[in-house]
C-alpha cells in the first residue's frame, strides 16, 4: 500500500551538508512520500541557491525574508528585492522566515525594525508569513493583536512551535497554524507534547527544520527532510490517531495555508 502523502513545511537545503548527497536524500523524502517541500529563506543571499534547488526538485516552494537574527543582512535596498523576488516567482509561496528571538539576542528594537516591514510585505502580496518566535511570545502576540485591530495581520505558521499550551492558543486565536518538528520526540519535551494534543487538526503543520533538530532516533546527526515521517508518527502517537489521519490532516491544512498546488 502507498505510504499518504507527506508535506515538509519548513527545511533549509542550502547548507555545505547536503553538498554531497543531496540527490540521495531527495530519493529518501521520495520514498516516504514527501510530494511538497517549503524550503524557508534566512536571508536574502540564499535566493538563488534555493531558487537554482526548485529548478532541480520540482516539488520544492519557498519562502523568502530575514530571520531575526540576520538583522546585519537588512539595508535600505531589501524590502524591494524581497518584493521583486516573490513577485517574479510562483514558487515563492510564503514571506519569512520571520520573527522575533530574545534567546540568542537582546536586540528586540532592531529585530522590529525587519519584521514590521516583512509583515506589511505578506499582507502587500496576500502571502502567509513564517514565523520564528523564541522567547518572545508576548512581544510577538503584542504585535500580531495590534496589527489584526487595524486589519493589516497576516495569516501564517509558527515554526518549530516549543511554546506552551496558553501561548498556542493565543497564536491560534490569531489565525495562525502551529509547526511541529521532531521536538515531539524528545523526552523532555512535554510543554509542546500537551500542544499536539490540544492543536485542533485543521490547524497544525509538520516539519523537519533540517538540517537542525533531527527526531529520535537521529537526535545529534543531520537532519533530513525524509525524517518528517518520523514526526507525523509521534504527533500520531501523542493525539491517539493513525499515521494516515495526521499524515492526511498536515498535508491538507499545508496545501491550504500556503496555496500549494
Amino acid at each position: 500500500m502507498k505510504d499518504p502523502s507527506l508535506v515538509d513545511s519548513h527545511c533549509h537545503l542550502v547548507f555545505r551538508n547536503f553538498e554531497k548527497d543531496l540527490e540521495d536524500v531527495a530519493s529518501r523524502w521520495r520514498d516516504v512520500g514527501i510530494t511538497r517541500l517549503i524550503h524557508a529563506c534566512v536571508e536574502p543571499s540564499e535566493i538563488a541557491a534555493i531558487r537554482a534547488l526548485a529548478d532541480k526538485f520540482p516539488e520544492l516552494r519557498y519562502s523568502v525574508g530575514v530571520h531575526p537574527l540576520d538583522t546585519k543582512h537588512w539595508d535600505e535596498d531589501t524590502l524591494q528585492l524581497l518584493r521583486l523576488s516573490a513577485k517574479s516567482d510562483q514558487r515563492v509561496v510564503a514571506i519569512g522566515e520571520l520573527g522575533l528571538d530574545l534567546f540568542r539576542d537582546s536586540n528586540l528594537s532592531e529585530q522590529l525594525s525587519i519584521l514590521e516591514p516583512q509583515l506589511e510585505l505578506a499582507c502587500e502580496l496576500n502571502l502567509p508569513v513564517i514565523i520564528h518566535c523564541r522567547d518572545a511570545a508576548k512581544e510577538m502576540i503584542d504585535l500580531l493583536t495590534k496589527l489584526k485591530g487595524l486589519g493589516q495581520c497576516p495569516n501564517g505558521v509558527m515554526h518549530c512551535w516549543g511554546g506552551n499550551l496558553n501561548e498556542m492558543k493565543k497564536f491560534l486565536a490569531l489565525g495562525f497554524y502551529i509547526s511541529f518538528s521532531g521536538i515531539v520526540t524528545f523526552p523532555k519535551a512535554e510543554e509542546t507534547c500537551s500542544c499536539v494534543r490540544e492543536v485542533p487538526y485543521d490547524r497544525f503543520l509538520i516539519e523537519t527544520d533540517c538540517p537542525f533538530l533531527a527526531p529520535v532516533p537521529w537526535r545529534g546527526k543531520r537532519n533530513e527532510p525524509s525524517y518528517v515521517k518520523e514526526v507525523a508518527e509521534k504527533v500520531a502517537e501523542i493525539r491517539g490517531e493513525t499515521y494516515e489521519s495526521v499524515a492526511r490532516h498536515s498535508t491538507e491544512n499545508a496545501m491550504r495555508l500556503f496555496n500549494l498546488i
